[in-house]
């Protein structure tokens, strides 16, 4: 797999809306979805990622906020994908080439430092049952940037009675991303080298 294939990839769905849930107003169920968020330091979790053709990968994921994530592939997925804070990276090692953009042009913008895109740009969307929580963000402004759909589900134990189930990604060309979570644990100890990356690039000499 090329570097333009894989990027395509971590781009992102809206879900289909079902009816209604009359529990919770939507206004309660961002609260929810606020104290979640502030209340996750570091999550770590295997994922599966899914495109707009079926295809999936697995791998593992590790995010610290604000701004840090770790998107590392199975063995035979050359790809690597970090924030550190200030840019998000993606690195493919199969044909050494590094793409970086600022991580607040990114979808995954609401995931990683949360607070002010939820309060100005997040959406509660209709589920089909009480204890979904489904949350769209998108800035209408910045169309280029894409819209995120986080997934929530109620646990009790949990940072603020939810866990993140995943999100689905839509980016401005409909190419169409699907994120999985599973055996998530929270504000555990993550190593300070976890969001570093190996350049791959060749190294240029000096003349």
């Amino acid at each position: 797999m090329t570097f333009s294939k894989y990027a395509m990839l971590f781009v992102p769905i809206a879900l289909v809306a079902t009816t209604p849930s009359p529990a919770q107003s939507s206004s309660e169920q961002m609260a929810r979805v606020v104290q979640h968020m502030k209340a996750v330091g570091t999550m770590s979790a295997n994922f599966t990622q899914t495109d707009r053709s079926g295809g999936t990968l697995t791998g593992k994921l590790l995010l610290k906020r604000p701004g840090q994530v770790r998107f590392e592939y199975q063995k035979d997925v050359p790809l690597l994908i970090v924030a550190d804070g200030r840019a998000l990276t993606m690195v493919d090692y199969e044909v050494r080439q590094v793409q970086r953009w600022p991580i607040r042009n990114s979808p995954l913008a609401a995931l990683l430092d949360p607070g002010q895109d939820l309060a100005r740009f997040g959406k509660i969307l209709p589920t089909s049952t009480n204890d979904v929580v489904s949350v769209e963000v998108r800035d209408p402004k910045r169309p280029e940037y894409g819209t995120i759909t986080m997934i929530f589900v109620d646990k009790p134990g949990a940072p603020g009675g939810l866990t993140l189930n995943g999100w689905v990604a839509l980016d401005s060309k409909n190419n169409r991303t699907t994120i999985r979570l599973t055996d998530i644990s929270y504000n555990g100890t993550i190593a300070k080298n976890a969001f570093t990356w190996k350049d791959p690039r060749p190294v240029r000499r000096k003349s």
